[in-house]
């Protein structure tokens, strides 16, 4: 079956970097399109960026420039490099199937952006 298994998710000051990982199995991943979503507290989900099979990439107006989306079609991974953080980027990050919101999607790893 679909999984997908976030990682990298922790504390960071504002203005840290860091680098989230997207494990996906179970399915033919290099044909797929893939997505970053994010769910902060108390809000509605939140599409931050797909990548598509070739690797054209899209970004929300609010990461553009301080967020990159990346994919390994050999290893079956997906990325997401965030620079710059800011306290509004802190949410839960889910790695989705598909563009946008995706189909499937995975458990969710916390990003918290605070002094």
């Amino acid at each position: 079956q679909v999984q997908l298994v976030e990682s990298g998710g922790t504390l960071v000051q504002p203005g840290g970097s860091l680098r989230l990982s997207c494990a996906a199995s179970g399915f033919n991943f290099p044909i797929f399109a893939m997505s970053w979503v994010r769910q902060a507290p108390g809000k509605e989900l939140e599409w931050v960026s797909s990548i598509s099979p070739n690797g054209n990439t899209r970004y929300a107006d609010s990461v553009r420039g301080r967020f990159t989306i990346s994919r390994n079609s050999v290893r079956d991974m997906l990325y997401l490099q965030m620079n710059s953080l800011k306290p509004e980027d802190t949410a839960v990050y889910y790695c989705a199937r598909g563009q946008n919101f995706g189909d499937q999607r995975g458990q969710g790893t916390q990003v918290t952006v605070s002094q």
